[in-house]
């Protein structure tokens, strides 16, 4: 018997369907992937499921009973749980008191110790690594998510709902957690998980259920199949992971670190220097000084210590909005609170950074005539799937929201690009794109920093790489020079011998 049936699930949003004719069954006890491009409906159908969605067609059932009249409140009594892309924690509160609320064991009043224990039994059993004491704001991105799946469990959730649950997440704690689904499966849960990295599929479902255009593809199993496999599925064609580095003529300086001290704490300063035609690629476990590294050369955080030049000119104490009409596109880390507005149009989003300049506004005035047409022609050619430049972007999945971004950011034609985790959380066809969109800049002469917590990116595309640990660089080396091995252990501290 299946746990859950939905049998021609259609939802639509105006005109769009985001699901048609959409069938998934999920056995008991299994880890079940749902693949599929950004905008495929993955997520709108998990929120059918879970009731946040009511849709115009189709059958849903649970422990094989017919279940109408569906909501999230009946969700949960019928034993499903589901943890959100963004989390949704009270920082100011402890693990415990955020797992509790809503659900409190006592009638009249919380009784503390008996919540504490209960609360971190659960924690133990499933190997969380949690001392549910802990304020939620002093936690790690990782444990965050596993208090956020902890809540889930002690609310008796036995079919449980990840969506991207390791798109924020570094290496160390994507192998934490796929421990922690196998421990679940092993105590008879039931868990469906959204995810775009293949590698991850592999290593820890039964079985697989790939969606493209809405539409369901197919249900296989995954023993016996490879990760490309999976890749044609999802996108229609054939994918090659493989992505060509010809060598390109290395110009001036175009950006340069002397003596920056990342982190208050750490025991050196950094140094680098990106020349025209190059990736340099920056690895690490996230927390050891990336963000600032980010924020300080774009501004956002004052260089206390040390120098930023940009084309041989000092501008470490110039404003952010100087720094981009000096020649700086930027794709930031965290698109939701840096690059974009999600309640307005992506029309208007295209304007963001230009609206100071004369590209789109003559004296005063927007010329949406221009915005309009250029809008048009960036959305073509990066492939921005939208219905019109009207839609809200934040309607928009993350695939196409990050090519919005990245197709402003090189119509600016800037001199240097930043990229922070630039395919965090998208699908592989997309991740495809943003690669090869980094290669021809630097084909075209730019310089690119890259900083992300991927290791396929940073192998694939950079010419050098550095790896910072706790706000120093412990090898900065041509990208041949250095093994995934080595890198690995430089993420964890290890230096290397002289």
């Amino acid at each position: 018997m299946y746990v859950v049936e939905m049998l021609g699930i259609t939802k639509k949003f105006g005109d769009f369907y985001a699901n048609r004719d959409i069938n998934l069954q999920i056995e008991k006890g299994e880890i079940h992937c749902l693949l599929g491009e950004n905008g495929a409906g993955k997520t709108t159908l998990m929120n059918v499921l879970f009731g946040l969605y009511k849709p115009e067609a189709g059958t849903l059932k649970v422990n094989g009973q017919e279940v109408t009249n569906h909501s999230s409140r009946n969700a949960l009594q019928l034993g499903l749980g589901m943890v959100h892309q963004h989390f949704m924690l009270v920082d100011a509160l402890t693990v415990w008191e955020n797992v509790v609320v809503g659900h409190e064991l006592g009638k009249f009043s919380i009784p503390r110790k008996e919540s504490i224990e209960a609360v971190q039994k659960l924690a133990d059993q499933y190997h969380f690594d949690l001392d549910v004491t802990e304020k939620v704001s002093e936690l790690s991105v990782g444990k965050k998510q596993r208090v956020e799946i902890l809540k889930t469990l002690y609310r008796g959730a036995n079919i449980i709902i990840l969506d991207e649950p390791t798109a924020v997440l570094s290496p160390p704690e994507v192998l934490q957690l796929l421990d922690i689904l196998r421990d679940m499966r092993k105590e008879g849960k039931t868990i469906v998980f959204i995810t775009h990295k293949l590698n991850e599929t592999k290593a820890v479902a039964d079985r697989v259920t790939v969606l493209r255009a809405g539409q369901t593809i197919c249900t296989v199993e995954v023993e016996g199949r490879e990760a490309s496999d999976f890749a044609n599925l999802m996108v229609g064609r054939e994918v090659s992971f493989d992505m060509e580095r010809p060598e390109v003529p290395k110009g001036d300086v175009v950006l340069s670190l002397k003596n920056v001290r990342l982190l208050p704490n750490a025991q050196e300063t950094v140094s680098f220097d990106i020349r025209a035609g190059e990736i340099v690629g920056i690895a690490g476990v996230e927390g050891n000084g990336q963000q600032q590294l980010e924020e300080m050369i774009m501004g956002l955080i004052k260089c206390k210590e040390g120098s930023i030049s940009l084309l041989g000119e000092d501008i470490t104490h110039w404003s952010t909005k100087k720094r981009c009409a000096k020649g700086i596109g930027y794709i930031p880390s965290d698109r939701h609170a840096r690059a974009i507005l999600p309640g307005f149009s992506i029309r208007d989003n295209y304007l963001l950074g230009t609206q100071f300049s004369d590209k789109y506004v003559k004296k005063g005035i927007i010329d949406y005539k221009k915005l309009n047409e250029q809008t048009d022609a960036l959305m073509k050619h990066f492939d921005v799937r939208a219905t019109s430049e009207k839609q809200n972007i934040g309607s928009l999945s993350g695939g196409n929201q990050q090519k919005m971004v990245l197709s402003r950011e090189v119509d600016k034609n800037a001199d240097l690009i930043i990229a922070c985790q630039p395919v965090r959380g998208l699908d592989i066809g997309a991740i495809q794109y943003i690669h090869k969109v980094l290669m021809d800049l630097r084909s075209q002469g730019k310089a690119v920093l890259l900083i992300s917590a991927e290791l396929t990116d940073i192998r694939q595309l950079s010419d050098r790489i550095a790896v910072l640990y706790k706000g120093e660089v412990l090898a900065m080396k041509k990208n041949e020079e250095l093994s995934t091995e080595a890198i690995g252990l430089l993420m964890a501290g290890q230096r290397e011998r002289e």
